[in-house]
């Protein structure tokens, strides 16, 4: 879904990408794009700040009824007296889903096959930090198979295609991220607002955020704040002294406008070739310069790919995979 496009195309945009998965979301975003008044209110607020998923957390966080009728959210926003647009404005779209992990975790073990040592992660847009802990998740890839023994929670994912079943858990020596607002593990309101960007119907997931949340907490992980393009090079240099460097995000470059997208790129692919770090990329098709979105295309999935080459499908919470 392009963040900088039409508001009524990006409305309905995330309309199918919500069809199956939020009944309440995929109507909500229907009536929003048919609505002149609600988009009306809507373009009054910075670009950045009209995105479906942010605005129907700002209303939920106020009590609007998720599942619950379109009516709801439209006296919501129509009559706010202030306090659901201070919502938005003040706070992120930081959703941290670390059932990604399911689908992030094969590549990385690729990656460890490539280098002779333990693995140093570093988060782009990384929010509270729950997907850097690729080692403390059991998985289950049906019908490929299962990766136990780690002690943690399970992340299941289906899989299609020939995907590599990794052999074991990574190897992960350091950990750390960078967020413009990170978040902390530690505040309860911070998890909260986790919490609220959960899609309505999807306990599951609420279950999983809970979860990943005590397995951050009790080893925090350390994210420093700042702009991805100019902490980068630093955190880097900092994971380097522990391991390989590998620099992963995922619905993150989706937040950059087209010249940041493209000097982020730059600098990955640059940083890939002199050997300094593995890059995996986890966007939707076409946000990111240079990687060749893979036919036939799959608008609502993410495309996967390991230094800039696309190898999977990704689903955006990590439900399930589809290797190229």
């Amino acid at each position: 879904m392009e963040l900088y496009g039409d508001l009524t195309q990006q409305y309905r945009e995330f309309a199918a990408y919500a069809h199956e998965e939020s009944p309440c979301f995929e109507a909500w975003a229907l009536s929003v794009a048919e609505d002149h008044e609600v988009l009306a209110w809507l373009a009054t607020l910075p670009r950045l700040k009209q995105q479906p998923n942010l605005v129907f957390a700002g209303a939920r966080w106020h009590s609007v009824e998720a599942p619950g009728p379109y009516d709801g959210l439209r006296r919501a926003l129509l009559g706010d007296n202030g306090v659901v647009r201070h919502t938005i404005l003040t706070r992120s779209t930081q959703t941290n889903e670390v059932g990604r992990l399911a689908t992030l975790a094969p590549v990385f073990a690729l990656v460890q096959e490539r280098v002779a040592g333990p693995l140093a992660l570093v988060e782009v847009g990384a929010s509270a930090g729950l997907c850097l802990y690729p080692d403390r998740y059991d998985y289950a890839w049906p019908p490929v198979g299962d990766l136990p023994a780690s002690g943690g929670p399970t992340l299941s994912c289906t899989v299609e295609g020939a995907m590599p079943r990794p052999r074991r858990h990574p190897e992960i020596a350091w950990r750390g991220g960078i967020d413009l607002n990170p978040l902390d593990v530690a505040d309860p309101d911070a998890m909260a607002w986790l919490a609220t960007l959960v899609w309505p119907e999807q306990d599951e997931r609420r279950t999983r955020l809970r979860a990943a949340i005590a397995v951050a907490r009790a080893d925090p992980p350390r994210i420093v704040t700042g702009d991805l393009l100019e902490a980068l090079p630093a955190l880097m240099e900092s994971a380097s002294g522990h391991g390989m460097p590998v620099v992963f995000h995922s619905a993150v470059i989706a937040y950059l406008e087209l010249p940041e997208r493209r000097r982020f790129a730059e600098m990955m692919r640059g940083l890939v070739s002199e050997g300094r770090c593995h890059w995996v990329s986890n966007e939707a098709p076409g946000v990111v310069p240079g990687i060749v979105v893979p036919e036939p295309r799959r608008p609502t999935r993410f495309v996967l790919a390991l230094d800039g080459v696309a190898v999977a499908w990704a689903h955006g919470h990590g439900d399930s995979l589809s290797w190229l």
